[in-house]
C-alpha cells in the first residue's frame, strides 16, 4: 500500500538542538507565486546560491538543504544516506497533520522506505519487469488508451477539464493494465484511487480510501495466485514474496505509477500552453516528443523533495553532515541549477535535459520511469494533433494548483478548442 503517514512524533517531542540557534536558520520555502506556477518558490531560489546549507525542521532540529545538482547526486547515490522513513525528520508539516514531525517505519512491501539489503531484494525482483524494451512494447496500448480519452474529450467538448478526461485516466488505465486489474473492476479501483490522491479529501475519506485500496489489492493478489494472467502482479506471485508483501508492492506501484504521471500530464500541458513557441515547435515536429518529455520533467520536477538521513558522518561539498541529521534534497532546485543547465528557468524543448533528477538518482531511482516516459511521449503529441487550437478556458491565474500535496500539479485544467 502507499505509505500511511501515521504520526510518530509531535512538535513537543524530541527536539534536541538549541532552539535559539535553530530559529536563526531558514525553513524550507514552499509558497509559489501564482503568476509563476512552474517556478520553484522565490525564497528557495534565493537559498540556492549555496548548493548545501543548514535548514530548520518543523520539530526544531537542524538538518540540511541540498539545492545543487552535483550535491544532490552525491547524497542520493551514497549508501551512507538512509531512505528509512523512521529515521527522517520532516522539513514542512504534513498537509492536515501539522503536528506530525516523523514517520512510522515502512509498511510491509513498501520498499521505498527501506535500505539495502531489504530494498535490494524487492528491487531485484522488479527491475526486470520495467526494462526500456518492455515499456516500449506497451506504447501501442498507451496509444489506444490515449485515443479513447481524446475521443471522450471530443464528444464532451469543446470545454473540458483536461485532468479529469486526459491526465488522470491515461496513467490509471495503464497501471490497471500493468497490474492486471480486470476491466469490470477498473471503475471501482479508480474511484478509490482518486479519493486517495484528492487534495480536497479530508483525512477520514483518505483513510477509508487507503483501506479500500488495500482490500482491493488483497483480492487482486488472491485472484492472481489462483488464476495467473499476463501481467506484472501475476509474475510476482511466482516469487518468494509473501501475500502481505505482494499487496504492499502493488500499492507502491500504484502510487508511484499513477499520481506522478497524472500530474506531469496536467501540469505539462499547462506549461506548454503557457509557452506558445514551445507548443508550436512540438506540434510542428512530433519527433521532439521524447526530448520534450525530458525537458518538462526537468522544468517541472513535480515530485519534490526527497529526504535522506545520514547513517554516519559524511562530508559533502566540503560540509560535514553528522550521523542522524536529515538532508532535504530539493529536486526542483537541483534541476534549475545553472551549473548543470544553462538558462534553467526557460522551458526549451530543444534542450538536452539528460541528467535531470526528476526520477531521483541512485539505488532508489524510480522503477517506473520508462513507463512514465512512454505515456507522456505518446500522449502530448496525440493531444496537440487532435486539438491543434487547444488553449486554456480560464485565465492562467485561475488554474487551481495542487500545492498542498507531495506531488505538485494542477487540481483541474479547464481547456477549450475550436470545433471544425
Amino acid at each position: 500500500m502507499p505509505h500511511d503517514p501515521t504520526p510518530a512524533g509531535t512538535l513537543a517531542e524530541g527536539a534536541t538542538t538549541d532552539a535559539t540557534a535553530a530559529e536563526e536558520l531558514p525553513v524550507l520555502p514552499t509558497d509559489r507565486r501564482t503568476d509563476c506556477p512552474f517556478d520553484p518558490p522565490a525564497e528557495l531560489t534565493a537559498l540556492s546560491d549555496e548548493p548545501l546549507r543548514r535548514l530548520r525542521y518543523v520539530d526544531g532540529r537542524t538538518g540540511w538543504l541540498v539545492t545543487g545538482h552535483a550535491a544532490a547526486r552525491a547524497v542520493l547515490s551514497d549508501p551512507r544516506f538512509s531512505a528509512r522513513y523512521e529515521l527522517l525528520h520532516l522539513p514542512t508539516p504534513m498537509p492536515g497533520m501539522d503536528t506530525v514531525t516523523e514517520m512510522m517505519p515502512a509498511p510491509v512491501g513498501d520498499f521505498l522506505g527501506l535500505d539495502a539489503p531489504e530494498h535490494t531484494r524487492f528491487r531485484r525482483l522488479l527491475t526486470g519487469k520495467f526494462t526500456v524494451r518492455r515499456m516500449r512494447q506497451l506504447a501501442e496500448r498507451v496509444a489506444r488508451f490515449t485515443d479513447e480519452c481524446l475521443d471522450a474529450m471530443e464528444q464532451a467538448g469543446p470545454t473540458v477539464d483536461l485532468v479529469e478526461m486526459f491526465a488522470r485516466p491515461i496513467p490509471a488505465l495503464m497501471i490497471c493494465e500493468l497490474l492486471g486489474v480486470p476491466y469490470a473492476d477498473r471503475d471501482r479501483f479508480q474511484e478509490h484511487v482518486a479519493t486517495l490522491f484528492d487534495q480536497a479529501a479530508d483525512v477520514t475519506a483518505k483513510a477509508e480510501a487507503f483501506e479500500a485500496v488495500g482490500r482491493f489489492m488483497g483480492e487482486l493478489v488472491a485472484a492472481k495466485r489462483a488464476e495467473p494472467t499476463d501481467d506484472l502482479l501475476s509474475d510476482l506471485t511466482t516469487s518468494d514474496l509473501t501475500e502481505e508483501e505482494l499487496i504492499g508492492v502493488g500499492g507502491v506501484l500504484l502510487a508511484a505509477g499513477l499520481d506522478t504521471t497524472a500530474n506531469m500530464l496536467g501540469l505539462g500541458t499547462f506549461a506548454l500552453l503557457s509557452n506558445p513557441d514551445q507548443l508550436s515547435a512540438l506540434s510542428a515536429d512530433p519527433g521532439l516528443a521524447e526530448q520534450t518529455v525530458e525537458e518538462l520533467l526537468r522544468y517541472l520536477s513535480v515530485a519534490d523533495p526527497i529526504l535522506r538521513s545520514a547513517l554516519e558522518d559524511v562530508e559533502v561539498e566540503g560540509r560535514l553532515i553528522k550521523a542522524g541529521e536529515t538532508v532535504t534534497v530539493s529536486v526542483q532546485a537541483a534541476n534549475r541549477d545553472p551549473r548543470k543547465f544553462p538558462g534553467p528557468d526557460r522551458l526549451d524543448i530543444h534542450r538536452k535535459a539528460t541528467g535531470h533528477l526528476a526520477f531521483g538518482h541512485g539505488a532508489h531511482q524510480c522503477l517506473g520511469q520508462q513507463l512514465a516516459r512512454v505515456e507522456m511521449a505518446v500522449a502530448f503529441p496525440a493531444l496537440l494533433a487532435r486539438f491543434p487550437t487547444l488553449r486554456l478556458a480560464v485565465p492562467p491565474h485561475e488554474v487551481p494548483l495542487r500545492d498542498r500535496a507531495n506531488i505538485y500539479g494542477v487540481i483541474s485544467l479547464p481547456v477549450t478548442w475550436d470545433k471544425e
